[in-house]
């Protein structure tokens, strides 16, 4: 595919996916959500991580709302046969996601950061859930995520105000893993997501499986899902280079494998 929205660079076992409308503070639009989820399926086979990040001063600004061209827009279809499989294809990567929120992320633009596996965010970013300011409710994973993130009290608050939660504030109620300074957010996110691609890969995807899967889980039969993967960790070349290195007291090279 020709990405017209976005760009993708993979160097070193690592993707990084852009959204690259600046001009439009990288709204969604059908093409972009299309090229996303090519994406996705391209870098899960050949990358250990990815990232999502916006071009410019905002992550994503949810939504386009120009984009439906002229009548109302059918949101039932576009959710069902747009969002869905874009969604699917980022909880699905069998490596690690990262979003590193470069800036606002509002609407299906927030949903979209928070549908990863870790969220790091500038100090000047912040995440809006702006639905019900026209009339919608928090769409694209919107209600599945916040209240795992947040709790049920916060997620409620933020769907029916629509307030600003700024990066720090997202960090401080769990919604975010981390809010950084915005001078140091470049790098930070590259070391952070430079870690995961040379990781442990097996493990890691194994910890998404584990802790993604809990919520419907029992006891037992986490313990029982716990126990599988583990012995498919063990089986791996990285757990020997581990324990190797461990030993020697080092620092573990690891494949991936």
């Amino acid at each position: 595919m020709d990405y017209q929205t976005i760009t993708l660079a993979i160097e070193d076992g690592l993707a990084v996916l852009t959204l690259n409308r600046p001009d439009k503070m990288n709204a969604m639009s059908r093409q972009m959500r299309a090229e996303i989820t090519h994406a996705m399926g391209q870098v899960a086979q050949q990358a250990r991580a990815v990232v999502l990040t916006g071009a410019g001063t905002a992550f994503c600004s949810g939504q386009d709302l120009g984009d439906a061209g002229g009548g109302a827009p059918d949101l039932e279809r576009v959710l069902r046969d747009e969002y869905g499989p874009m969604l699917r294809a980022i909880n699905d990567c069998p490596v690690p996601t990262l979003a590193a929120v470069n800036g606002p992320a509002a609407g299906a633009g927030a949903s979209l950061a928070l549908a990863t596996d870790v969220v790091i965010a500038s100090e000047r970013a912040y995440f809006l859930q702006a639905f019900t300011r026209i009339g919608l409710i928090p769409d694209a994973g919107g209600t599945w995520v916040l209240p795992r993130q947040m709790g049920l009290a916060k997620a409620m608050g933020a769907a029916l105000f629509a307030d600003r939660i700024p990066a720090r504030q997202a960090e401080a109620w769990g919604m975010i893993w981390e809010a950084v300074p915005e001078e140091d957010f470049d790098a930070h996110w590259r070391k952070r997501a430079t870690y995961l691609a040379e990781g442990p890969t097996v493990a890691f995807g194994a910890v998404k499986t584990a802790l993604r899967g809990s919520f419907d889980q029992s006891l037992e039969d986490q313990l029982a899902i716990e126990a599988h993967l583990q012995g498919k960790c063990g089986r791996t070349r990285d757990f020997q280079e581990g324990v190797v290195a461990f030993s020697e007291k080092r620092v573990a090279k690891f494949e991936g494998r």
